[in-house]
């Protein structure tokens, strides 16, 4: 009897390992099968987006052309017997998407700006971005809870209706931003478009978190307001750590000795390592490493791209534009591919439709309401027109930062409160990108606000006309001479605008030189053409 105990015990250890090794066997397979789908739907939707850029098909642009791919993918793998092993590489993980797709598409906005159409609209830029952000979050908001005190949709508890007008005021204008880079528009316009889309994103992240923060506190008005200085600190205190590391890379790559053949490739390794530096650092204090990334991007474009080498210059701007655009593509089939398979509420009808009407009107009360304000600061001739404030509101798509912060939203807010908020704004996002999106060159054609023949108007092949032209529209506001009102309000702004331009002569006389090699007289970047990104990059 022993000795067949001694026989039969490493035969069932030999059946363990065997069944062990055969399930890890399985698992890289499934894996393997995963990853090659992704590809093949990436390749697939790169090659449709030229084919449709080629031949000029506005209905359907490349965004969305990939979470059609990715619906139908997601589909077809719903209906059919497909493992649950290959499933799992398709589900949208929202840690993954903040840590490794996000930051290179945050980082190429920042690092593509255009400095002198950004900087010189930066007023209104921030105005749309911030206050208008804040604007939308809260109109949408109350509009969604007196829709559920009056039992015309699902009823949330108030702040919970907050949560859902602070991840749904996210916009994602790429088809806009594309379509103004194909047809022509004005500079100012694509820079307002371009600049609220990025800065958006920042607050919005910031703006759900502390409604998370006020949710998961006692609601007293001591709270609230400590719950506000918090986001104060965290906006400024990323916005300053992501300075400081642009600042820290700027001054290493000058005094470093980088710049000479046989370093290149360690000068190239620093310098992409610095932005996931610059996120994760932000990210590991409980700051947004969104906005700390962002001004990184800007920092290093303005002062730690000039001193790089020509080579490194040229590998970086193409590393970052590749990586993003990678990061993009893949962003919409992953979203469209989640959509398709997760578990939706759709039982709450009426909470999707007056949903998507309260956002329309959440909108049009940010973009209006602050055109009104940044044209009380502008002069008559300068002053943001009619149509392009209409365009501003049509541009308001939703996109992967709405769809991420709803499904981070399932796990934060209670059972069933959180699905019918994931399930409105999965129903928002396709409509915008889909619906809205593919009829954006129509609608921006009635408006006749692309395609214009000006000079300084920016299309595919003109880019060295990023200063703008002074007779279009309306222009950089300029604001050196006298404004004739003697309304206090508007000599506060001139006295801001006035800081602004010292501001300029205090970076280039000062910053400049201390950060880079140059002596400050060049205008070293500003009228550079920027690296394309779908995202909203100049493309070449």
């Amino acid at each position: 009897m022993e000795q067949l105990l001694q026989v039969s015990t490493p035969d069932h250890g030999d059946n363990s390992s065997s069944a062990a090794g055969g399930q890890t066997g399985k698992e890289q397979q499934a894996a393997g099968v995963g990853i090659l789908l992704q590809i093949m739907m990436l390749v697939l939707s790169f090659v449709l987006g030229h084919v449709l850029r080629r031949h000029k098909v506005y209905y359907l642009p490349e965004a969305s052309a990939s979470l059609l791919i990715g619906l139908l993918v997601g589909g077809l793998a719903n209906v059919s017997d497909t493992e649950t092993s290959i499933r799992t590489w398709f589900n949208f993980h929202e840690e993954f998407f903040f840590l490794f797709l996000l930051p290179p598409i945050i980082f190429q906005s920042g690092f593509s700006l255009a400095p002198k159409p950004f900087f010189s609209n930066f007023g209104a830029i921030v105005t749309f971005a911030i206050f208008g952000t804040f604007i939308a979050s809260v109109v949408t908001g109350v509009l969604v809870y007196l829709g559920g005190l009056m039992f015309l949709m699902y009823k949330l508890p108030f702040v919970e209706c907050l949560m859902f007008g602070a991840l749904i005021s996210a916009t994602d204008p790429v088809t806009v931003l594309s379509i103004f880079q194909e047809l022509g528009t004005d500079v100012n316009l694509y820079a307002l478009v371009f600049g609220e889309s990025v800065l958006n994103d920042a607050m919005a992240i910031s703006l759900y978190r502390t409604m998370s923060l006020v949710r998961q506190n006692a609601s007293s008005t001591q709270n609230f307001l400590m719950v506000i200085v918090r986001f104060l600190e965290t906006f400024v205190g990323s916005l300053s750590a992501g300075v400081g590391v642009g600042f820290t890379s700027a001054l290493l790559f000058k005094y470093a000795g980088l710049d000479i053949d046989n370093l290149q490739n360690l000068e190239c390794c620093l310098f992409v390592l610095f932005p996931y530096f610059s996120y994760m650092l932000a990210e590991g204090l409980g700051l947004s490493g969104i906005v700390s990334i962002l001004f990184t991007g800007i920092v290093m474009k303005h002062y730690t791209y000039s001193n790089l080498s020509e080579n490194s210059q040229r590998f970086v701007s193409a590393f970052f534009d590749l990586i993003s655009s990678l990061a993009e593509t893949f962003v919409f089939i992953y979203m469209g591919f989640d959509i398709a398979m997760e578990q939706h509420s759709w039982s709450h009808v009426g909470f999707i439709f007056f949903s998507i009407l309260f956002i329309v009107v959440a909108r049009a009360a940010n973009v209006f309401s602050c055109a009104y304000l940044v044209n009380l600061a502008r002069p008559a001739t300068r002053k943001i027109p009619a149509k392009h404030q209409k365009a501003l509101w049509y541009s308001g798509l939703r996109g992967a930062m709405a769809f991420a912060l709803a499904l981070q939203s399932v796990h934060d807010l209670p059972e069933g409160h959180g699905q019918t908020i994931f399930t409105a704004t999965t129903a928002i996002v396709v409509l915008t990108v889909l619906l809205i999106g593919g009829s954006t060159g129509t609608m921006l054609e009635a408006l006749q606000v692309v395609g214009d023949a000006h000079d300084g108007s920016l299309g595919e092949h003109n880019f060295q006309n990023l200063e703008g032209n002074h007779n279009h529209s309306y222009v950089a506001p300029s604001y050196d001479e006298d404004s004739s009102s003697g309304n206090k309000f508007r000599m506060k702004l001139k006295e801001f605008h006035r800081s602004a331009a010292s501001f300029t002569a205090l970076d280039k006389n000062y910053l400049t030189p201390f950060f880079t090699s140059q002596n400050g007289d060049e205008d070293d970047d500003f009228d550079e053409p920027m690296p394309s990104s779908r995202r909203g990059g100049f493309e070449h």
